[in-house]
């Protein structure tokens, strides 16, 4: 029996005018990918309501209350990142850790002008996480968050460019934006804005494409390269960063070529040792160049491709205790839907998720058919032991009526 491949609708996936277009952008996908993605700045004015995603109570209670580590939070202030031991110290009694974050080290650092950076906000708030993964869905690139957290009248960091798109979201208080043209148009993820410095500095001075003070609710998306520079006005600025880490066609060309030197592996001419006291690839290189360009040909990198998007992002949060528990009660009628953000895809008998992949019967195929709409399904509909196996897998989790 053969299958194709089906992609699995994501449970968490946004219907009707989606994230990009209702909450910030104001365009169609389609008029966001024709004129700007990759391509222009956008600033949208009174694009959203954000005060269901961040507040200056997530930022009070992520830094008092929630024990955060390094990476999860850099301090930064006049262009420079501080050492992390300037605002970490001892977790105390039971906790074996020395680099939590130390709260009044963080609060005298920051009364002092210093700008606080909560990074993978996706990992670490639930509003932020689940609107992080339903934007990643729709532009079909992962999305990671960050907050910037900057007293008035200060900076954290000098005219840069980033090496992902970025969506800004203002929160609470006003910041002035600065934004000049690329000097390296497009980087790649290890082309960072230190390569190009002097350029980055001289092109700084000149005539700004955008100078705008960014108020709550406004959105300015970026694509990579672009330079930029923003200083908290009269009150505490507080913005979110969602970051898109673009597949590029670059990343293509290394799967492309990773799957044609893996099938250079099994030619034996190729395996073959270069002659005695060879010193360059002289006469040879001929040889392996007509050989790498036939591979090349018969290459499929699309495994590669789908194996390393996949472990871009994580799949949605997963309760032990409720899973186990879906698990000991089901029954015929028990309600179960795709775990949110787990990149399924059924290739033939074998279902890929970012948990890891399952082998299934022919009989199983229609089940998890019944899936790709995202939707509620009965235990009894899909199967009680299919249902049980996708449920101890981490594909599927219980579901409210």
């Amino acid at each position: 029996m053969t299958t194709p491949s089906v992609e699995l609708q994501d449970a968490g996936a946004t219907t009707g005018a989606g994230i990009l277009e209702a909450r910030l952008t104001g365009l169609r996908r389609e008029e966001f990918a024709r004129d700007v993605w990759g391509r222009v700045p956008l600033l949208h004015r009174a694009a959203s309501d954000f005060s269901d995603l961040f507040s200056a109570s997530a930022v009070d209670e992520l830094i008092a209350r929630r024990g955060l580590r390094t990476p999860f939070l850099r301090v930064a202030k006049d262009g420079a990142t501080l050492p992390e031991a300037s605002f970490t110290s001892s977790g105390g009694v039971g906790a074996t850790v020395s680099d939590q974050v130390d709260d009044t080290a963080l609060w005298r650092q920051f009364a002092d002008g210093a700008t606080l950076v909560l990074q993978a906000l996706h990992r670490t708030w639930e509003p932020v996480a689940d609107l992080g993964a339903r934007l990643g869905t729709e532009l079909g690139h992962p999305v990671q968050a960050n907050a910037y957290v900057t007293p008035p009248q200060n900076r954290g960091f000098d005219a840069h460019y980033d090496v992902h798109d970025v969506f800004v979201l203002q929160i609470a208080g006003t910041k002035r934006w600065t934004v000049h043209e690329p000097v390296h148009p497009d980087p790649l993820r290890d082309q960072p804005w230190t390569g190009h410095r002097t350029a980055v500095a001289r092109a700084a001075q000149g005539e700004a494409y955008l100078d705008t003070v960014l108020e709550p609710g406004d959105v300015l998306y970026l694509p990579r390269g672009w330079l930029h520079a923003a200083r908290a006005q009269g009150a505490v600025s507080i913005h979110l960063t969602l970051g898109v880490h673009t597949w590029t066609r670059h990343a293509l060309a290394e799967h492309l070529a990773q799957s044609a030197l893996a099938l250079l592996r099994d030619d034996p001419r190729m395996r073959a040792s270069l002659p005695l006291g060879v010193e360059g690839p002289g006469d040879e290189l001929a040889f392996v160049r007509e050989r790498l360009a036939a591979a090349l040909v018969q290459a499929d990198p699309a495994p590669l491709f789908h194996r390393e998007r996949r472990g871009q992002a994580r799949p949605a949060p997963l309760g032990p205790l409720a899973q186990l528990a879906a698990v000991d009660a089901l029954a015929p009628d028990s309600p179960v839907r795709l775990r949110a953000a787990l990149d399924a895809r059924l290739d033939g008998r074998r279902l890929f998720t970012r948990v890891g992949w399952l082998d299934l019967r022919d009989a199983d195929l229609p089940s998890v058919a019944r899936l790709l709409d995202g939707g509620i399904h009965t235990a009894g509909r899909l199967g009680l032991a299919l249902t049980e196996r996708l449920l101890r897998a981490g594909v599927l989790v219980p579901a409210e009526r």
